[in-house]
């Protein structure tokens, strides 16, 4: 059994992509910096995942900026980010020069710990950032994407885990992020791989089905040795358990945190205030336990943001058809665990059949691609019918899908020019080239045309 357990908070990152949208801004989070920093916290999520496109996209800010803010006004803390692999913050794989570039900038800006995921457990998709961590002297984890289908078992997660280990990861990760995983798989899962590997287990899960908080307890008797909470204004829905609700259960005991219930109390009435302010990006499920995310499997971060766009199309009555049509497009394209990009294209690829009323009468290029392979090889077959549906008479591929990839970072540098003040403006260009030339353009003050 584990000792004392560590807390990572989510706060700044996980917590408000699955429920406000990814739409927190760093005006928001400075304020409370001072106060967080003190906590004793093992690591704080302050980046990745969504944060870096939404920082351009939505809000209009420099991801790096709110890195180096952020890293200035907490000096004592670990910082942790989330890496999608060989697809960095975005949703198709890039070149290795751009992961190498990233991981090492992101490092130099004030990342101490990189959590690498592949959506496949694909380890040949995770193995430049991986290396790239290590390389920059960083604490990286590995993670093992946590699912249930016919395809998936203990063992399965297990030899991922072994896999993952012989990269030379300082730390295994069991992500649960569709909020899937049940108490006493968890148990057998982390016993498993506690059992078989000598490195600190870290177990991230969210609460969309009401079953994280028994997890974690199951995970500590099992020696899972550090958890990933959010504080509680930004917590439970389909975030994470309750930062106090944890360090309350453990106090006394010989897992007790250490943590201060007063100091987070104190942090807790600060978000109380900052979630008002976002309440238009707020989602109906935010509050709701949601048993059926055990048939849909959508994940937290995904959840929040499909209302969003099928708000847009003024289509969110179709919310439940796309969400109960998700299970078959799983089906269909190998059982992939659903976390960025597989679970967007699921999503958007049941959301394209439920709104034609015809499955696959329109298929969205992100399916096409999966197919191919170019995504890494999903878990279960495909059969040969959908690939013959989706591709005609293409062949998937065989190889590591970036091996496909000419060096991208110089054809970026040509391509931004003088709009890139700075070397991280070259890798924002690289990863989201519309996306950040329209925000170096805003941000000088000027237009396409000037």
């Amino acid at each position: 059994m584990a000792g004392k357990i560590e807390l990572m908070e989510t706060v700044l990152r996980d917590a408000h992509q699955c429920l406000l949208a990814t739409r927190m801004r760093t005006e928001d989070m400075l304020p409370i910096a001072e106060k967080l920093d003190q906590v004793g916290y093992w690591s704080l999520e302050t980046w990745g995942g969504a944060t870096f496109d939404a920082c351009l996209r939505y809000i209009k800010e420099c991801p790096w900026e709110r890195l180096r803010k952020l890293r200035a006004a907490m000096p004592k803390t670990r910082f942790q980010m989330l890496v999608r692999g060989q697809n960095v913050v975005g949703y198709r794989n890039y070149p290795d020069d751009i992961v190498q570039a990233f991981v090492e900038r992101a490092a130099a800006n004030g990342i101490d710990v990189f959590r690498v995921f592949d959506a496949m457990n694909d380890l040949r998709n995770m193995k430049t950032a991986i290396d790239a961590g290590l390389k920059a002297g960083k604490i990286v984890e590995g993670a093992v994407c946590y699912t249930v289908s016919p395809v998936h078992s203990p063992d399965y997660f297990l030899r991922v885990a072994e896999k993952l280990a012989e990269t030379g990861v300082q730390i295994i990760c069991l992500k649960d992020m569709g909020g899937l995983l049940a108490p006493y798989a968890a148990y057998e899962i982390i016993k498993k791989i506690k059992s078989r590997i000598p490195l600190p287990l870290h177990l991230h899960s969210h609460c969309t089905a009401g079953l994280s908080p028994m997890n974690y307890m199951m995970a500590i008797e099992a020696g899972a040795d550090i958890l990933d909470t959010a504080i509680a204004p930004l917590s439970q829905g389909s975030s994470q358990p309750a930062t106090e609700q944890m360090v309350a259960a453990l106090m006394g005991t010989p897992h007790d945190t250490g943590l201060d219930l007063g100091k987070l109390g104190e942090i807790a009435e600060y978000f109380y205030q900052v979630r008002r302010k976002y309440a238009e990006f707020e989602s109906p499920v935010n509050n709701q336990i949601k048993a059926d995310v055990l048939v849909s499997q959508v994940p937290g971060g995904m959840l929040s943001n499909l209302v969003a766009q099928l708000r847009q199309q003024n289509a969110e009555d179709k919310l439940e058809a796309v969400l109960a049509e998700m299970p078959s497009v799983r089906k269909d394209l190998g059982y992939p665990p659903l976390v960025t990009p597989a679970s967007q294209i699921c999503g958007s690829q049941a959301a394209l059949n439920v709104m034609t009323g015809k499955r696959y009468s329109v298929v969205a290029q992100e399916t096409r691609n999966f197919v191919m392979g170019l995504y890494g090889e999903p878990p279960g077959p495909i059969s040969d019918e959908m690939k013959k549906k989706v591709l005609g008479k293409k062949e998937p591929i065989t190889c590591r899908p970036a091996d496909l990839l000419q060096p991208g970072l110089e054809v970026a540098r040509k391509e931004i020019g003088g709009l890139a003040a700075s070397e991280e403006d070259v890798i924002s260009y690289a990863l989201f080239p519309e996306i950040a030339k329209e925000y170096f353009l805003s941000r000088d003050g000027r237009t396409e045309r000037q």
